[in-house]
């Protein structure tokens, strides 16, 4: 089977092409996300135009997206006019194939449950640490999407009680603004403003100060990763996001897991993502072939 697959971020759209499977030559297009959700999809529009022979669809987009129907439920204003947008029913009328769409971190959570790390477990939890923190629950090999397609919120919870009481906004106060590298590099640069991505933070941890900012950063993400542990008791959470493919952020996290978790919890396996950037392509790929599958 022939699938193309896309994976629409807010910075670069990625798509390939999958054939039985396996994943070939990936590119990159700019989204130029500023210029809204109709340039976003006349970009893949073209070049799906550009393909021939393929039997299905699959995308993996940002956004909260109601996957029965294909559509994108709610999208914040870094790309203006994505709201309400309605890909599959666009793109099935223009190129009368089965479209799949998924929000891209469920699609990320599916790609490593078939293809990577969560191939050994029927049920997990996926976490990816960027811009913000995206939560997925995969449940036996499905994505649990809630009552409206919205579940798995994690970013969301709170972990600052106290600013979340007086802030005005729904995430003031929550873990996302303090565990995501967005937060790490918040934190670094109130002590160098030059530290201004994760790259430059990683290049100065001979630095005390560097190194003890980096600590806090990890008990930040502790925080919730014990919070979700506790309540749904997994088998393990998946941690997803390009800074995790640091060697040290996994040594920490693990050395700081038997002082957030209980004892009763400690078999539950806090693992690196596998797939990297491939996990929504390869997601989306077994979702778009899963749904022509269904309608025969």
């Amino acid at each position: 089977m022939k699938i193309l697959v896309f994976d629409i971020g807010g910075t670069s759209i990625k798509h390939g092409i999958c054939i039985d499977n396996q994943l070939g030559e990936v590119k990159e297009t700019p989204t130029n996300a500023q210029l809204g959700g109709a340039h976003i999809l006349e970009v893949v529009t073209s070049i799906i135009k550009e393909e021939s022979d393929y039997d299905a669809i699959g995308i993996s987009t940002a956004g909260q997206v109601n996957a029965s129907e294909g559509f994108i439920i709610y999208a914040n204003q870094n790309i203006p006019g994505y709201t309400g947008t309605q890909i599959r029913k666009e793109l099935e009328s223009l190129f009368h194939v089965p479209v799949m769409v998924e929000n891209d971190v469920n699609a990320a959570a599916i790609g490593e449950a078939i293809y990577g790390a969560g191939k050994e477990y029927d049920s997990f939890l996926m976490l990816t640490y960027g811009t913000g923190v995206g939560g997925a629950v995969v449940q036996d090999r499905k994505v649990f999407h809630g009552s409206s397609f919205s579940a798995s919120e994690f970013g969301a919870m709170i972990t600052h009680s106290d600013v979340r009481l007086l802030g005005n906004d729904y995430f003031d106060g929550c873990y996302e603004k303090y565990a995501s590298t967005t937060g790490l590099v918040k934190m670094a640069m109130e002590y160098d403003p030059s530290l201004d991505n994760g790259r430059k933070i990683f290049s100065h941890l001979d630095d005390p100060n560097v190194m003890e900012i980096l600590d806090k950063w990890v008990d930040e993400i502790m925080l919730g990763l014990a919070t979700l542990t506790h309540i749904y008791n997994p088998s393990c959470i998946i941690l997803g996001g390009g800074i995790m493919v640091q060697p040290l952020i996994k040594e920490m996290i693990n050395e700081k897991k038997n002082r957030f978790i209980m004892p009763s919890f400690a078999h539950v396996n806090l693992i690196p993502a596998s797939l990297g950037n491939s996990a929504g392509l390869l997601g989306a790929n077994f979702l778009a072939s899963e749904y022509k599958e269904s309608l025969k």
